[in-house]
C-alpha cells in the first residue's frame, strides 16, 4: 500500500480516492491499509473506520471472486427481492454479507439500485440481470462457476 500513497497527497480530501485504490488492489481494505493511510494522511484510523463502515462501496472483509448484489428497494421488494435474496442463501449457503468459504462468491443487498422499471434485479460484477425470478438463480450462478 504505501508504494501507492505516494501518488496521492497528505491532503485529507484524498482519504475516499486513496480507499478506492486500497479496496481495488486487495478487493477489501485491510488493516495494514488503514494503519499507512492513518499515517500518510496524519489521520486517527477511528476516523477511516467511520468512513469505511459509512458507504457500502468498501469491504473490511474479503470479497469473493464474484459479487452478487441482490437490489431491495420497494419495487424489487414487492415483485420478489426476499424470495430471491433466500434462494440465493440457500444455494451459496451463506447469508447476506458473507463470502462462500471457496471465496468464489460474496452475497450482498442493497437498498436501490435505481432500476424499479426492470425489478427484481440481482447483479453480479457489475452486469445487471432484470426481472428475476427464483427460477432463473441456477442460470445467473451457472455463468460464474467453473
Amino acid at each position: 500500500m504505501e508504494k501507492y500513497l505516494n501518488d496521492f497527497s497528505t491532503d485529507q480530501k484524498e482519504l475516499i480516492h486513496i480507499l478506492h485504490r486500497a479496496q481495488a488492489e486487495y478487493g477489501y481494505v485491510p488493516p495494514h491499509a488503514i494503519s499507512a493511510i492513518s499515517a500518510h494522511l496524519k489521520i486517527s484510523e477511528s476516523e477511516i473506520y467511520g468512513v469505511l463502515t459509512f458507504y457500502n462501496a468498501f469491504s473490511l472483509e474479503p470479497r469473493g471472486e464474484h459479487v452478487v448484489t441482490v437490489c431491495m428497494g420497494t419495487a424489487c421488494h414487492v415483485r420478489g427481492g426476499p424470495q430471491i435474496v433466500g434462494e440465493l442463501e440457500r444455494k451459496l449457503d451463506v447469508d447476506v454479507g458473507q463470502t462462500t468459504p471457496d471465496k468464489k462468491f460474496t452475497l450482498e443487498t442493497v437498498n436501490c439500485l435505481g432500476c424499479c422499471a426492470i425489478g427484481p434485479v440481482v447483479v453480479v460484477d457489475g452486469k445487471y440481470y432484470s426481472q428475476i425470478t427464483v427460477k432463473k438463480i441456477d442460470a445467473i450462478l451457472s455463468d460464474y462457476e467453473e
